[in-house]
């Protein structure tokens, strides 16, 4: 069991810090050393000042295609940590956007008309399939879980000036993917499943990890955690913990953690 120290990004929207990867892009040693792997997922918290550009993701078949063999589609997910009362996202188009008017408005500097805006509050959860049109809004903070990629496609920047990536970002939006339902946006319960990663909240348990695990401490400070090997910590909130598989954890403190595991 080892807690794992960010990799903080500074953004020109606020920032990112990278808090469980092994990617080239952002590569924690101590986590590399610990999974001797390249470990599929990275984990991120993303703190949003002002709005990010328009993204869209490819899944794994389109992201070897534009990218190169061996490169990793992005599926994601957002647990909202924290957002002001008018906080609002970015989640998938209007039902009427089509490749040709997304390309047209984008010309012409009014793709806002076509994207489809969510308001959002603290413990929401979003989940965001690959060809997901989507961005975060001013005043969010947000815990991120993907697949270990760092392909991000600009649809759209705000008239900001940075490079745009439309052609690729045109060719992940296939016409099944942008009129297909996104899951409904809504408070996160007790547990989420798909093909990349798995997520449970744990709260005042003991845990026996199966596989090598990640924990977030979502609520809570000072919560005394003790490995099976040995090992103690002191896990403040936000922080996280990685487990190997095999480990047993006791827990002493009020802590709710997310726990993450790669599928």
């Amino acid at each position: 069991m080892i807690k794992l120290d960010a990799i903080h990004c500074p953004k020109i929207w606020g920032y990112e810090d990278w808090i469980a990867s092994t990617h080239i892009d952002g590569c924690q040693k101590e986590f590399l050393d610990f999974v001797k792997a390249d470990y599929p997922l990275i984990v991120k918290v993303i703190k949003a000042d002002s709005t990010l550009s328009v993204q869209v993701h490819p899944d794994d078949k389109d992201a070897e295609e534009l990218e190169g063999k061996g490169i990793r589609g992005k599926t994601e997910c957002w647990y909202i940590l924290d957002a002001t009362p008018d906080a609002k996202l970015v989640y998938g188009l209007k039902p009427d956007a089509t490749c040709q008017k997304i390309a047209d408005d984008i010309k012409s500097g009014t793709l806002e008309k076509d994207l489809h805006f969510v308001n959002v509050k603290k413990g929401d959860f979003i989940f965001i399939p690959s060809g997901t049109v989507h961005a975060i809004g001013g005043g969010i903070k947000l815990l991120e879980i993907q697949q270990s990629s760092n392909v991000t496609y600009r649809l759209y920047d705000w008239n900001r000036g940075r490079e745009l990536h439309v052609e690729k970002s045109l060719k992940v939006l296939s016409s099944k993917s942008m009129s297909k339902m996104l899951p409904e946006i809504q408070h996160f319960d007790k547990s989420f499943t798909c093909k990349y990663f798995a997520l449970e909240l744990l709260s005042g348990t003991n845990l026996k990890a199966d596989e090598t695990t990640l924990l977030f401490l979502l609520e809570g400070n000072n919560v005394n955690v003790e490995s099976s090997d040995g090992t103690k910590l002191v896990v403040e909130k936000e922080n996280i913990i990685a487990v190997k598989a095999g480990e047993e954890l006791k827990f002493s403190g009020n802590g709710t953690f997310m726990k993450i595991v790669a599928k």
